[in-house]
């Protein structure tokens, strides 16, 4: 095999690809990324047997050939390169040589044959979107994924297309979060759960360009996103997903509008004191057309407030600081609409008009140290 390229583009594809490497494998080949040029392309190839990515660019392929090589050595090793054309050759004894200017690497790579193969999705069913609107329905809702594992399914989002919308919705058991958006020209309606590390990843390499588009094809065991030459694969996790409309409240006894900077503000304000050793709550009392936010920890007292339109007379609810802070944060508008029952209901933040996305925070049981 030889080839070569400039560097920027090498690192950009082995950074890409590296994503879906494990850090230590009882596999060496897993900790390694399939290398293969042919036909004045270069293709980088990472799998963990549960995601794999696979990214090509355009390069001068002299010899075609595959190899594999350690992808954080790789990447190690043409990170500090100079900025100039990278040459990779490798001999029959699959020893590797890197150039660069006058930086010279010698390097043993193993054989491609034993590489595990990416699993195969069928493109039978699948949709697509622009890029930059599917990263924005990640990033607002992967926040509240589940990092508990006695519940795999909701470590994952619930991907669901109906009605010509698709709905990406998270829940870890203290806050949910709903992301909508209308699409057009998908006549199938799609259920699925994508795993949140996957989809963390995805977001990483999603473009924010509007002219960008991602195919989606999702059969019964696995998931295919196709990002312009790049290709991640997944496996999707099975199990029932929470009945997430179920668990919205649809009867609130208040509503109000709020600068969303500014509650964020004050919220951040009054959580100094807050840390991962002193988790108290903060207590949001509503008073009138103020929300008065306080805390007590170890450390000493925290008070600010925050108006907001509207009236609400004597309502004290307890949060924990940063679900609050992520979905107003997520939610992205400058005024939101918050929407509370009592003071063991969940706090329902949405938008001033339409539905574009619902969060969903339950509250903290508040005692008189609190």
């Amino acid at each position: 095999m030889k080839f070569s390229c400039e560097k920027e583009t090498l690192l950009s594809l082995i950074g890409t690809a590296s994503r879906a490497v494990t850090g230590k494998s009882a596999m060496p080949l897993l900790e390694g990324l399939l290398v293969t040029a042919e036909a004045d392309a270069l293709t980088l190839t990472g799998y963990d047997l549960s995601m794999g990515i696979r990214t090509t660019a355009t390069v001068d392929v002299l010899e075609p050939g595959s190899i594999v090589l350690n992808a954080r050595l790789f990447y190690d090793i043409v990170r500090k390169l100079p900025q100039d054309t990278v040459f990779v050759e490798t001999d029959d004894k699959l020893l590797t040589t890197i150039k660069c200017g006058r930086a010279v690497f010698n390097l043993i790579a193993t054989e491609a044959d034993e590489y595990p193969a990416l699993a195969e999705v069928s493109d039978e069913t699948g949709f697509s979107l622009p890029q930059a609107m599917l990263k924005s329905m990640i990033a607002q809702t992967i926040f509240s994924v589940s990092d508990n594992e006695s519940k795999p399914i909701h470590t994952g989002c619930l991907f669901e297309l109906e009605g010509g919308r698709l709905n990406v919705i998270a829940v870890d058991g203290y806050r949910l979060s709903v992301r909508r958006e209308a699409v057009e020209g998908i006549p199938t309606e799609l259920r699925f759960v994508v795993p949140g590390s996957s989809l963390r990843e995805i977001e990483r390499i999603l473009s924010d360009e509007p002219s960008e588009t991602v195919a989606i094809y999702p059969d019964r065991k696995n998931i295919l996103f196709r990002m312009g030459q790049t290709t991640l694969i997944t496996r999707l996790i099975d199990g029932e997903f929470l009945n997430y409309r179920a668990a919205i409240p649809t009867e609130f006894d208040h509503e109000i509008d709020a600068d969303r900077h500014e509650l964020i503000t004050c919220i951040e304000r009054v959580s100094l004191i807050v840390s991962e050793k002193l988790k108290n709550p903060v207590r949001f009392h509503f008073d009138g057309s103020y929300v008065q936010m306080s805390c007590i920890t170890a450390v000493g007292k925290s008070y600010d407030e925050c108006a907001f339109e509207g009236a609400i007379d004597g309502l004290e609810i307890g949060f924990n600081n940063r679900y609050v802070l992520d979905a107003l944060r997520a939610a992205g508008d400058d005024t939101v609409r918050m929407q509370l029952k009592g003071p063991l209901n969940p706090m329902v933040i949405v938008p001033r008009e339409g539905d574009k996305y619902t969060y969903l925070v339950l509250p903290v049981r508040l005692k008189a140290n609190d």
